[in-house]
């Protein structure tokens, strides 16, 4: 997940915004080539997309045709985002991320990449028992 600022439809979310815990908040794909998957889906979905800088490369929105609303993320698996796989990655919305990371653990799951801040909210990612991957957000 970049980090950047907010703006509508897109992470992190103010107190004002943030969605109700336990809801899918966000989706992202974590990729090596970030800019050919973007031209694909905008392909494939019709989807536009704005660049969102991260130093020497960009991530993108990925924004609806009719409405230009941000749906979706494509980044490129570098530096803080290395060990994120390369899936569509749901975010749910918990109310403390290193509580909820350590339920994970406690239960049997497997926290894969964090917890660590972006905006002004943490987030990691997880693997479930059965080997799903999603990430967790929030406080």
């Amino acid at each position: 997940m970049a980090d950047f600022e907010a703006s509508e439809g897109l992470l992190p979310m103010t107190d004002e915004t943030q969605p109700p815990i336990g809801s899918i908040c966000w989706t992202d794909l974590t990729v090596e080539n970030a800019d050919e998957l973007r031209d694909f889906y905008a392909k494939v979905a019709n989807w536009t997309h704005a660049p969102v800088a991260m130093g020497d490369y960009n991530d993108y929105c990925m924004n609806a045709p009719e409405t230009g609303k941000t749906v979706a993320g494509i980044c490129h698996a570098r530096g803080p985002n290395a060990n994120i796989p390369p899936q569509w990655m749901i975010y749910i919305t918990v109310e403390n991320v290193k509580q909820a990371a350590d339920r994970c653990a406690e239960l049997g799951g497997e926290v894969i990449d964090g917890p660590r801040k972006v905006g002004e909210q943490q987030f990691c990612i997880i693997r479930d028992p059965a080997g799903a991957v999603a990430g967790l957000i929030g406080g």
